[in-house]
């Protein structure tokens, strides 16, 4: 075994870092927040040494936490290598509110703490103690970039800490020993290695053409067509909204609790998915905002969503980096019927679904891989100087069902941060955790102070869902529309 370690970021992992700017910090971030009598010393605070220790105990599970990214030898691509001073008390931290301090500092105190920038020449996370709030609990603000987590593959530092029974013990950890980076010679000589492979795995992929010939044609018909009209998607644009301006540093933060019971009530009466449901929430709620409080005519935009969609199979659970491609939806704000949005967003997205739509997203990001990072460069120059492809960004998180813990204390609730970027002012990221749907907004400080009305129009939205679900209907519950049904048929074959 050699004594030194790297390994490349893919491009698109890459991507965030060449995205990451003054304004627009690539962190993906939690707040959850826990009973804090379990985590209390002898003397009542809050024991952040033995955080500190349990931290520490866990910390080989994601060796990825303890590296950095450096520039490799000769070709200055972006790999990791393992950080030989790193200091843990550097990475977690602590913050303490005049208590009993409420929902609304716990908020901006997350906000400011998580609109900071990661210092890039660091292992890229940070996690923040937050104790002082009322009703005996305390907060942990988890926060990573971006370019070593998608946000849904469910690997990050809390996803480790936590337990599925409430345990007090602290394993003595593993013994470190940091490995060196490559030198020029040894990396070129690696990486002539690393290349020399492909067209080996290029002839296995040739094999499995040959064998399998009808399915291979199949498979690249269906992902021509389907980056051509992820392209075509991409380029036709969105309407500007006065949410779609030039962000700035400074961030808000909110968020909104769902019963998942009422929302599976919602989608057993009127059909489709749970992102249907939250996707139909989202239309009536932007809806609400822009003709209201922003006071814009709806009728005529054209207003998408960017909606990741996991690539990840089971054998890739446990995996960090990026394994994301994308949807972008367009969302019926103009119209007024709650019923008929709902409708309108399930016919759309099991139209995604029988086109395979993610595979076009998924298909140009395999072509950048093989171009490398100009073309990304330049993407994220005109995402800075330009009106954005989609108005907003939807990420949904699936999170447990069973209660978790961190050293004995029970984990109470989660919520989401998405970061923003370019001209997107809003974002919205939703987890679920036991029976709740949290839904966490992101806001520019300067261009959406009234991120409030935004989170009561989500709620109001739901609310007509809700009342529309209690209505006696004559189809039956979770029957597709006729244009889908029409649809679907057109592609069924007849057996042979």
């Amino acid at each position: 075994m050699s004594d030194f370690l790297y390994e490349r970021l893919s491009e698109l992992d890459g991507s965030f870092l060449i995205y990451e700017g003054p304004n627009s910090p690539m962190t993906v971030a939690a707040v959850a927040i826990f009973d804090a009598a379990k985590l209390r010393g002898k003397e009542g605070a809050i024991d952040l040494e033995r955080i500190i220790e349990y931290v520490a105990s866990r910390l080989y599970r994601i060796p990825r936490y303890r590296q950095r990214v450096e520039p490799a030898p000769v070709d200055r691509h972006p790999i990791w290598v393992d950080d030989a001073r790193f200091n843990l008390r550097y990475h977690v931290r602590h913050s303490r509110l005049p208590p009993p301090a409420n929902e609304r500092t716990l908020k901006r105190t997350c906000a400011r703490i998580l609109e900071q920038r990661l210092d890039l020449h660091k292992p890229l996370w940070e996690l923040w103690v937050v104790e002082g709030l009322e009703g005996d609990r305390v907060a942990l603000a988890s926060k990573t970039h971006h370019c070593m987590i998608d946000g849904v593959s469910g690997v990050d530092l809390l996803s480790v800490l936590m337990t599925p029974e409430p345990t007090e013990k602290i394993d003595p950890p593993p013994v470190w020993i940091p490995r060196r980076p490559p030198t020029a010679l040894e990396y070129v000589t690696a990486e002539a290695g690393r290349r020399l492979a492909t067209p080996l795995r290029a002839a296995r992929a040739l094999g499995r053409l040959v064998t399998n010939e009808e399915h291979a044609r199949s498979d690249l018909r269906e992902r021509l067509s389907a980056a051509g009209r992820f392209v075509a998607t991409t380029f036709e644009g969105s309407t500007p909204t006065p949410i779609n301006q030039p962000i700035g540093p400074h961030r808000r933060f909110d968020w909104l609790a769902m019963s998942l019971d009422e929302i599976d009530r919602v989608r057993e009466r009127l059909g489709g998915t749970l992102n249907d449901v939250v996707l139909a929430t989202t239309a009536g709620a932007m809806r609400k905002f822009l003709k209201h409080s922003r006071q814009t005519n709806v009728d005529d935009l054209q207003f998408k969503v960017m909606a990741p969609v996991s690539l990840r199979d089971s054998s890739e659970r446990g995996r960090l980096g990026n394994r994301v491609t994308a949807w972008l939806v367009p969302l019926p704000i103009a119209e007024r019927d709650p019923l008929k949005r709902l409708a309108h967003v399930r016919e759309t997205t099991e139209r995604f679904k029988q086109s395979h739509e993610a595979l076009g997203a998924d298909s140009v990001t395999q072509v950048v891989e093989w171009l490398g990072s100009t073309p990304i460069a330049l993407g994220a120059r005109l995402f800075e100087q330009s009106q954005p492809p989609f108005n907003l960004v939807v990420t949904n998180v699936p999170g447990p069902r069973r209660p978790l813990y961190l050293l004995g204390a029970p984990m109470l609730e989660a919520h989401p941060w998405v970061p923003l970027l370019g001209q997107l002012s809003v974002g919205i990221a939703l987890f679920s955790y036991l029976r709740t749907l949290s839904w966490g907004f992101t806001a520019d400080w300067d261009l959406v102070p009234d991120l409030h009305d935004l989170v009561g129009a989500v709620e109001e939205a739901f609310a007509e869902l809700k009342r529309s679900a209690e209505q006696p209907r004559h189809d039956s519950p979770g029957e597709p529309t006729q244009s889908v049904r029409r649809k679907s048929a057109r592609r069924v074959r007849p057996s042979r």
